[in-house]
């Protein structure tokens, strides 16, 4: 999970780099890239690539590259780590789609949790009046979907592998964002395409190893670990990009990492009193 972490982080700083670009471009490159991989590593390991629970193999897909797209939305128009902490809601709509999806029971005090997390983006916005709200509320859209992704994971836990789980996202988001990209079509140039390339490997890297995390441990064991990201991001903001956040990002960061480990501790403890 912290390999996770700094590999979505160096990912990140990649989009940012290809801002210049459309969005829905570096999607459709990533995915290239991420196909490939995927298909070379599964041919190796003598896996299947199509797996066995395929109806939420494509879900998982389908709502990966929804959350995909939005997320590199916000990150091409707001500094990394504002971007990122919208993000960090996924756990919690996570936890909420797990009470119809995989039927997880979610106490009263875990919604208390839920608006505590949402408060720290109402903070963040509600204080920087340079942040356009159409970039919150994609940012959301994200982790709505980010949510789900994590809940078709869930569902296919122990009869696929994880390579198979990251391979579907690329089959269903390389035509679907090739076609969409040709209507907002600008070609790289120079060092783009090398960043390009950097930016699909650290994402594949990324998601295979979060994947086994998951798949290999109980969520609220390894989820808090990806917060560390909130670091790096800070420190491309400041180093990079000359950016320092005011006192209302720290609150409103605080806030949301506050609410969702405070629901990954509940689950934790919920889960050693059933056992």
């Amino acid at each position: 999970m912290l390999i996770s972490a700094l590999c979505f982080s160096l990912m990140q700083l990649c989009v940012k780099f290809l801002s210049h670009l459309p969005f829905t471009e570096l999607v459709f490159f990533r995915s290239i890239v991420s196909l490939v991989l995927s298909l070379i590593i599964l041919k190796r390991a003598g896996v299947h690539p199509l797996g066995n629970k395929r109806k939420y193999l494509v879900l998982r897909g389908i709502f990966g590259v929804i959350a995909l797209s939005s997320f590199f939305f916000t990150l091409q128009n707001l500094p990394i780590a504002t971007a990122i902490v919208i993000q960090y809601l996924s756990p919690m709509f996570t936890a909420l789609f797990a009470i119809w999806i995989l039927k997880e029971p979610m106490k009263p005090i875990q919604w208390l949790f839920f608006a505590l997390s949402f408060a720290g983006i109402i903070v963040i916005k509600g204080f920087n009046d340079d942040i356009d709200l159409i970039y919150m509320i994609a940012g959301v859209v994200s982790a709505v979907f980010a949510g789900l992704a994590y809940n078709m994971i869930g569902k296919v836990k122990g009869s696929d592998h994880p390579v198979v789980v990251v391979f579907y996202f690329p089959l269903i988001a390389t035509p679907i964002m090739g076609v969409v990209s040709l209507f907002y079509w600008e070609t790289p140039v120079g060092w783009d395409w090398l960043i390009i390339l950097a930016m699909g490997i650290f994402t594949q890297l990324a998601q295979v190893t979060m994947t086994k995390a998951w798949q290999a441990e109980e969520a609220n064991q390894i989820a808090p670990l990806k917060y560390v990201g909130i670091i790096f991001a800070l420190f491309w903001d400041y180093s990079i990009f000359g950016i320092s956040h005011n006192w209302s990002m720290f609150v409103g960061i605080g806030l949301v990492i506050s609410g969702v480990v405070a629901n990954l501790l509940m689950k934790k403890r919920l889960n050693r009193n059933t056992a």
